[in-house]
């Protein structure tokens, strides 16, 4: 069975935080946004690859749960994974954690939607892409 990949780690720095102290939500999907793409690379389909066959992958959908404040100086890992594969789109799933200390952060689903870059529209998701991500998904 597939397991959680790390994607990404991070530091928090004092510029990430806004008036209260702590990691501006902004900063939050930025680091996401990084790790997902390092998620995709895992598998060999990076943003690259996908971008050669005309078929891309486009956010449809993002969903962000606050758990615990970062604050400057944090060290952050966020794991990732593919969990749900549809016809034209996918879920994937984020944790961030403290590094130092396990402390879950925040956690992020996305939905993936299939995009030919040609006609500019959701398209169905290729065979060789729905075989290597059906062999890495995770079930909740």
């Amino acid at each position: 069975m597939a397991d959680w990949t790390e994607t990404h780690r991070a530091v928090v720095h004092p510029w990430n935080c806004d008036v209260l102290g702590h990691m501006n939500v902004r900063w939050y999907a930025h680091l996401f946004d990084d790790a997902e793409f390092h998620l995709w690379s895992t598998v060999g389909l990076s943003h690259a690859t996908l971008k050669k066959s005309g078929i891309v992958t486009v956010i449809a959908n993002t969903n962000t749960d606050f758990l615990h404040e970062a604050a400057a100086g944090e060290l952050l890992t966020i794991v990732s994974a593919f969990t749900k594969l549809g016809g034209k789109s996918l879920t994937i799933n984020q944790r961030m954690t403290n590094s130092e200390d396990g402390t879950l952060i925040a956690t992020q689903s996305t939905v993936a939607v299939f995009f030919d870059m040609e006609s500019r529209k959701a398209a169905a998701m290729p065979s060789d892409i729905r075989s290597k991500l059906k062999a890495v998904l995770v079930t909740e």
